[in-house]
């Protein structure tokens, strides 16, 4: 759902994207009470945090990429939920809140001072036009891949610690996938920084030179966001996160035997370290494919790029997965050959007209051509009307006697006074 930036920034970080994953922080006594349905959401955040981070790494819009890295960070709370860690969801939820806007408005001011240009591949080379905004975007994106001791360090990786400690196959998996995730975090969200500021000029002579930083309202909610991104995590981690931590009380139900927390503290180092060593090799690699300045040369690069199959890849990523494919095909299309075969032949063309205007209502008393003739309009002819229906009434009294003495005289009088009303 597209947007304006600043709507796209309010929404992706507090309201309406991350209310589903408060909702089911909410329900968490729900949850508890049953382990297939912790199953479930284990599984879909996990996945979805890698189906989105995939579909992230091939998008050339700059807002589409921080958009579908929010869908993968909500993969990650999702997962944290079904693992029974309420509370570092919650804690990875605000904190995503904050670099995210960051990411989002810091692209507002680069779209706004490059000509309304949101594609990655005409940009370049615009870190001398852009410096606020380019600090921005690294601070956002160090924080969301979850470098050490920024806000996502506290709590992405403590829920992939929690995840690696549970010590189940679900939870496993769920660990792995969220590994991967992050490796795939890393790679798109430095592929963005190189593409933008670092890597030669693709845009225009004319937007280069009426490109400009934004105004000190623009500039100053990102300083504010910048330095929340780099300190919230870690001046609220005690409150949320380690033994002893009740900030939230009974307000969040999780049982003794989910929780995870001792296990987590106890973990070997290189199991902790993991997504640490993820994230550096995709940045790594992000900059040995994306970056104009890395030691692999352009054909070398443009070999792998075309002619392996890293360009299937590409394409099934470009595709999203043919998720979109799958579901017009077996929903959206079938749903449109049901309305138009069933609702509108059958019914609205068929059944309705056959009994509608051109059956029993066209072949019975041409009752429109007798009302037109009778509301002509003259005040003689309704004088007429009226004063023929009560001689009428007065006249048939008896036949009322015979058919209609069961009838409320009340009603009677309503129906005089409607034959009246309407002649």
């Amino acid at each position: 759902m597209e947007g304006p930036t600043p709507v796209s920034a309010l929404i992706h970080a507090a309201t309406l994207v991350t209310a589903g994953v408060f909702l089911l922080i909410r329900c968490s006594s729900l949850f508890e009470a049953t382990d297939t349905t912790l199953t479930v959401v284990t599984l879909v955040g996990s996945i979805t945090s890698v189906f989105a981070a995939t579909i992230g790494l091939v998008q050339n819009d700059l807002k589409r990429v921080i958009a579908f890295s929010t869908c993968s960070q909500l993969g990650y709370m999702v997962f944290a939920i079904g693992l029974s860690n309420y509370s570092v969801a919650l804690f990875h939820l605000a904190n995503h809140a904050v670099f995210k806007a960051l990411l989002f408005l810091s692209s507002g001011c680069i779209i706004h001072g490059m000509n309304d240009e949101q594609d990655l591949r005409r940009f370049g080379g615009i870190i001398t036009l852009f410096p606020i905004s380019y600090v921005m975007i690294l601070i956002g994106s160090l924080a969301l891949v979850g470098f050490p001791f920024l806000t996502g360090f506290y709590s992405k990786d403590v829920i992939l610690e929690l995840a690696a400690s549970k010590h189940t196959s679900t939870s496993n998996l769920a660990h792995t996938l969220g590994c991967l995730a992050a490796f795939f975090t890393a790679f798109y969200s430095f592929r963005l920084a190189f593409l933008t500021f670092t890597n030669r000029s693709n845009s225009s002579r004319i937007v280069i030179l009426s490109g400009h930083e934004g105004s000190i309202k623009l500039t100053l909610p990102l300083m504010v966001l910048g330095v929340a991104s780099l300190f919230v995590g870690y001046m609220n981690k005690d409150l949320v996160i380690g033994l002893g931590s009740l900030i939230f009380g009974s307000s969040i139900l999780s049982l003794p035997d989910n929780a995870t927390i001792i296990d987590s503290e106890f973990l070997h180092p290189l199991i902790k370290n993991i997504p640490l060593f993820s994230t550096l090799l995709g940045i790594f690699i992000s900059w040995l494919i994306t970056n104009t300045s890395s030691i692999l040369s352009k054909e070398f690069i443009l070999h792998y790029k075309i002619k392996t199959i890293l360009k299937e890849f590409y394409i099934y990523f470009s595709k999203k997965w043919h998720a979109d494919q799958l579901v017009n095909e077996v929903l959206v299309h079938r749903s449109l050959n049901f309305g138009y075969n069933v609702s509108f032949q059958l019914f609205d063309k068929g059944i309705i007209e056959a009994i509608g205007p051109k059956g029993v209502t066209s072949k019975s008393l041409n009752s429109s051509r007798l009302a037109s003739i009778l509301h002509s309009g003259f005040l003689y002819q309704s004088s007429l009307i009226f004063v023929t229906t009560v001689c009428l009434f007065i006249w048939y009294w008896p036949i009322y006697n015979i058919f209609f003495s069961s009838m409320d005289l009340n009603f009677l009088v309503v129906l005089i006074v409607y034959f009246m009303l309407y002649f």
